[in-house]
């Protein structure tokens, strides 16, 4: 029996490579379908293919579609959040300007306490501060705008935020028109590599967990295609799962600079998978442990206390009505079509759909089917917490 073929979109980032690897090593064929990956030139170009339905999937920043089920950016179909495909694998980065002055001011470059990074950067930052995010509804905003403004740079209001296509974004900070950048990986190592700038911090030393990118689809294909959803959730998933195997790395990063693809050398890919950060120009170095993350502590879950935390962030700086927004976003993290999808896997999913988010300090034993999995920290860099039910 031929393959189905399911049409999936991505922008060219490390965190499509559950996507690219599901294809190229055999996941979806296991599954009965094959994937036609479409590339995308910007968030709002894939956007628009989804909504329009030229894809059937598409890898997506995990507040957009939550901001579109608020109205925000524009009106399209509802979509859901189906699984989560990365944790965290943003970086800061600033100009050589902007870095020069924080090594005046005496910051070490440690690339792990987001307070004093923080602290530094708003002393020395020009005013007001430009800051390059790849779209204004993403996860890079609103750690920037928590980050900063709990540090007392009211963001976004202290900040100007410029919208740059992630492989555009080392081109704008050496034409001068951002002082720093919030990005995804591998473009912001790009950024060193062309010698534009210095990398200040991984998105992870803010919130320590954070959902990044997530798979989105339409609610009338998901209705529609709900056998063919479940194979393409599972292909992914076990995709997320062959990443997290460290002797993956050589092999993944080979694949993912490919020309359809990445079209980067492989060793700066592999930079993101194996946590060996390249910061300088000059090559200093700085190991982060659980850089990015595709499978571990339950990665893929779409955990409604995410997307209720997204929600509120977006609430609030746009003026709606933060426990509307929570609910509205709790609908779009579908939990239920992941376990659904996963019940006849392996897959030991948390017993519950929602936890509070930054409580968690060290590797924790939850509630879950098979009763082993583990969570990891999942700390905010403030030391706060977001409850759902009492927030």
């Amino acid at each position: 029996m031929r393959a189905a073929t399911l049409s999936v979109g991505f922008i060219p980032l490390v965190d499509a490579a559950p996507l690219i690897v599901a294809q190229d090593m055999g996941y979806a064929a296991e599954e009965g379908i094959s994937l036609d990956l479409r590339r995308a030139a910007s968030w709002s170009s894939l956007r628009d293919m989804l909504n329009f339905g030229r894809v059937d999937a598409a890898q997506m920043l995990s507040p957009m579609p939550i901001a579109g089920a608020l109205g925000l950016g524009g009106a399209g179909p509802t979509m859901s959040v189906v699984s989560v495909l990365s944790m965290n694998g943003q970086v800061v980065g600033v100009s050589n300007a902007l870095a020069a002055r924080l090594r005046d001011a005496g910051h070490d470059f440690a690339f792990d306490d987001a307070r004093l990074a923080g602290e530094a950067l708003i002393r020395v930052s020009p005013e007001p501060l430009r800051i390059g995010v790849p779209f204004p509804f993403s996860m890079h905003a609103e750690l920037l705008y928590y980050w900063l403004s709990a540090l007392g740079l009211p963001a976004p209001q202290g900040v100007e935020i410029r919208t740059v296509p992630p492989p555009l974004m080392a081109d704008a900070m050496e034409a001068g028109e951002i002082d720093a950048f919030c990005v995804g990986e591998p473009w912001g190592s790009q950024a060193i590599e062309t010698g534009v700038g210095t990398l200040l911090l991984p998105g992870r030393a803010i919130w320590e967990f954070s959902p990044e990118k997530v798979l989105a689809v339409r609610n009338d294909w998901a209705e529609a295609e709900e056998a063919m959803l479940g194979r393409l959730i599972r292909a992914v998933w076990r995709a997320g799962r062959w990443l997290a195997e460290p002797g993956s790395h050589i092999l993944a990063a080979e694949m993912l600079s490919r020309s359809p693809y990445l079209d980067l050398p492989a060793e700066i890919i592999e930079r993101a998978l194996t946590g060996r950060m390249v910061i300088t120009p000059q090559g200093d170095e700085r190991r982060v442990p659980r850089f990015i993350e595709f499978h571990g502590g339950a990665a893929t879950f779409p955990w409604r206390s995410q997307a209720q935390w997204i929600g509120r962030q977006l609430a609030a700086r746009t003026g709606l009505d933060r426990d509307a927004a929570a609910r509205a976003a709790a609908r779009v993290f579908r939990s239920d079509l992941h376990r659904a999808a996963l019940a006849p896997t392996r897959a030991d999913l948390p017993g519950a759909s929602s936890k509070i988010e930054g409580a968690m300090g060290q590797q924790t034993a939850v509630a879950s089917g098979a009763g082993h999995l583990i969570l990891g920290p999942d700390r905010f860099f403030d030391g706060k917490v977001f409850d759902p039910g009492h927030d």
